[in-house]
């Protein structure tokens, strides 16, 4: 599929579900790759099927109420004791965990251009690049933003993060995740969500690829509350793709990688760790196709808030307040009459790090390019620049549909605190704020 394929050119050839996954979100899922390997009645027989062991992995805690409650039983050829071994203390490369005051920053609007893909051979855990920390990773609160590049598929290595949930945002390249739920491959313009815990290698089935990570310390990503909206449009359920169980029987040896505590830790095992026969229940990886989300906005007048892009939301204890939400931008009508239509200019107690996955951006058309990211921490002022400003006052309020655009932003409650890598990057834009200069003073009291 095209990157810039319209939603209205997204079709499926019938009402079956996309071959190799299941649809919903949160659902309650049952599958097996052999058959009569899942019980039926029960959780944990004396004895499995086919010699497998029964294990449950929680992603909540077990008297967390049952609307929140996650967990998922697996039928595995070996239980995860026997995947884990001897670990040592491994450097992280450009990973970095909050809290993380290695540079000593002073406030500004901040953007980078796209970080260039290496030449040398760069696997997944080698190829994260942090660019922003939040929160405390120790006590579940918070994210970090991350870039990935990736040259290279992980073969007898896995990896899985103890500190958090993972969200790949693509941007260039095809990727392979095989996980211990099943194999998900997901393209440009789709997002994978691998819960905490989750086992599962990186492969490029198509050469190199690059594009955002959001790591989630806090409550799992979950859909918004629709509110007056009702129970249509945003992003629907059964837009959300689990994938069906797959396995290895491989006895061969692979380095494991785990990040717990902020620190990267590694073993090596005599066999894959992918070999999850059978599973049910509703802690699992998914996809989800960024074309599908049904927006919503202004049909009079008037800019409505960002918050109708929520495509998840991690929830913090406060309500209304997230400790992170995904919001993307799309393709949309804007149709609103004397109406500003960009974003408005803000400052915003939550603290914004943006990406663009493609296409053009209608408030930055410039210097803000496929690949790019930027940032406007807490009570940092942004908006338009000035070429958007000047375009949005003067054109035309014409009905106009914006093509061929996606972006996004990881917003969260807490201050976004750079990484010295991201400080010293040579991608960092040093006249950012400099696209707000041309907007000079325009008040005249004899001209109402």
């Amino acid at each position: 599929m095209n990157i810039n394929t319209s939603p209205d050119q997204i079709v499926r050839s019938s009402a079956q579900v996309t071959p190799g996954y299941m649809s919903g979100f949160g659902n309650s899922f049952e599958t097996e790759a052999l058959p009569g390997a899942l019980p039926i009645g029960r959780n944990s027989p004396q004895r499995c099927a086919y010699g497998l062991y029964a294990e449950q992995l929680s992603g909540s805690p077990f008297t967390a109420p049952r609307g929140t409650n996650e967990r998922s039983w697996l039928y595995r050829i070996r239980p995860s004791v026997k995947h884990s071994g001897r670990f040592e203390k491994v450097e992280a490369g450009l990973w970095r965990s909050a809290p993380c005051h290695e540079y000593d920053l002073p406030i500004a609007q901040m953007r980078w251009d796209p970080t260039p893909l290496p030449e040398d051979d760069v696997t997944f855990v080698q190829g994260v690049q942090t660019m922003t920390t939040a929160g405390d990773v120790n006590t579940q609160a918070g994210m970090a933003a991350h870039v990935y590049l990736i040259t290279k598929s992980m073969v007898d290595q896995h990896f899985y993060n103890a500190d958090g949930e993972l969200m790949f945002v693509l941007q260039q390249g095809n990727l392979r995740l095989v996980t211990e739920f099943g194999r998900i491959d997901a393209e440009p313009g789709e997002i994978v969500v691998i819960p905490r815990g989750v086992k599962f290698r990186v492969e490029i089935p198509n050469g190199p690829a690059r594009g955002y990570l959001c790591e989630n310390y806090g409550g799992a990503f979950t859909l918004p509350e629709r509110g007056p909206i009702g129970a249509n449009c945003l992003a629907n359920a059964r837009d959300f793709l689990t994938p069906v169980a797959h396995y290895e029987d491989k006895d061969t040896s692979t380095e494991l990688f785990v990040k717990w505590g902020g620190s990267l830790f590694k073993t090596t095992l005599p066999h894959s760790p992918i070999d999850v026969v059978a599973w049910h229940g509703n802690y699992a990886p998914y996809k989800y196709d960024l074309r599908t989300f049904s927006p919503v906005g202004a049909i009079g007048f008037d800019h409505p808030d960002p918050s109708i892009f929520t495509v998840l939301t991690s929830p913090s204890e406060t309500a209304g307040t997230a400790n992170i939400d995904f919001v993307i931008f799309p393709e949309r009508w804007m149709v609103a009459d004397n109406t500003f239509r960009p974003p408005w200019y803000h400052m915003n107690i939550m603290s914004e790090f943006m990406g663009l996955i493609y296409g053009v951006y209608d408030a930055k058309p410039q210097g803000f390019v496929p690949g790019g990211m930027s940032l406007h921490n807490c009570m940092l002022p942004h908006g338009p620049d000035r070429d958007a400003f000047e375009h949005a006052s003067n054109g035309e309020l014409k009905p106009v549909k914006l093509t061929g655009t996606m972006a996004f932003m990881f917003e969260t409650r807490y201050p976004q605190r750079v990484t010295a890598h991201a400080a010293n990057a040579s991608t960092l834009q040093d006249d950012y704020a400099d696209c707000w200069k041309g907007l000079e003073k325009r008040f005249d009291p004899s001209k109402p």
